[in-house]
């Protein structure tokens, strides 16, 4: 049975789909069974990963909207050997559309749950905010991974972000789940400012053991690698960008072990 995380925080341009992408590549590249699901109106992880989302039959909105099947919306990303689960615009209005909707925190956890056992993993990559398709991805997901940027005000809305967590364990134990929080993840880090530093130490006071010993550096080549459909694990296999999603995947996986 697979594993669901939810690469979750409510902050944007923290690296939450550039962090989905590349662990999703880096631990296909590890010989994990990987889907990448995008539920961010954006739908960027749906791009980064080259899919051309006006072929697109179905998206992930049909699985709130029409009760499509999970199944039947797997497109494959054949550069990285990792499904995704991929997104369009549609999501932008989809909030008001589930207002009246029976059990409407439930439907991710539904669709997913019927595919869990085809993957070792399975990503989500949230929006930018804690509404009802990020609540979705809580209440579908295992365990949250909180990516943190190594700059001024990182810790700035974390609280609510915990705060929800727990609602949404509260919840979960009516599922006889348990909601947990996977790690810390510290990214964007200017090797050349102090304030990155700073950050890392407050971060690390805060979450203690929950911090991942990879940190994300600021990189070139991760910014560069969306505009050619590609994670930069492939686009730059020996970036410092790259290099450190492996080494993300591996924390990962030794984490994991046995559980």
């Amino acid at each position: 049975m697979g594993k669901i995380l939810a690469i979750s925080n409510q902050k944007g341009g923290v690296g939450k789909t550039t962090t989905s992408v590349n662990l999703a590549s880096s631990l296909a590249s590890l010989g994990k069974k990987v889907l990448l699901v995008d539920i961010d109106h954006q739908a960027n992880a749906t791009t980064y990963m080259g899919i051309n989302r006006a072929n697109l039959k179905y998206t992930v909105a049909d699985i709130f909207l029409n009760d499509i099947e999970a199944k039947d919306i797997i497109e494959n990303v054949k550069s990285v050997s990792v499904d995704i689960l991929p997104a369009r615009f549609e999501l932008a209005t989809i909030e008001t559309s589930l207002i009246s909707k029976e059990n409407k925190e439930f439907i991710l956890s539904n669709s997913l749950d019927k595919i869990k056992g085809d993957y070792d993993f399975i990503l989500i990559d949230c929006p930018p905010s804690l509404g009802i398709i990020t609540i979705n991805a809580l209440m579908a997901a295992d365990a949250v991974l909180i990516p943190v940027q190594c700059e001024f005000l990182a810790m700035d809305g974390l609280t609510q972000l915990l705060n929800t967590i727990r609602l949404i364990q509260t919840k979960q134990r009516h599922n006889k789940k348990t909601l947990t929080i996977e790690g810390v993840l510290l990214t964007m880090l200017d090797t050349r400012s102090n304030i990155g530093y700073e950050v890392i130490s407050e971060v690390k006071t805060y979450f203690g053991e929950k911090v991942f010993h990879t940190i994300i550096p600021r990189n070139v080549k991760v910014s560069v690698a969306p505009s050619y459909g590609l994670p930069v694990t492939e686009f730059s296999p020996k970036s410092k960008g790259s290099l450190s999603y492996h080494s993300l995947a591996k924390e990962v996986l030794e984490n994991n072990e046995g559980k």
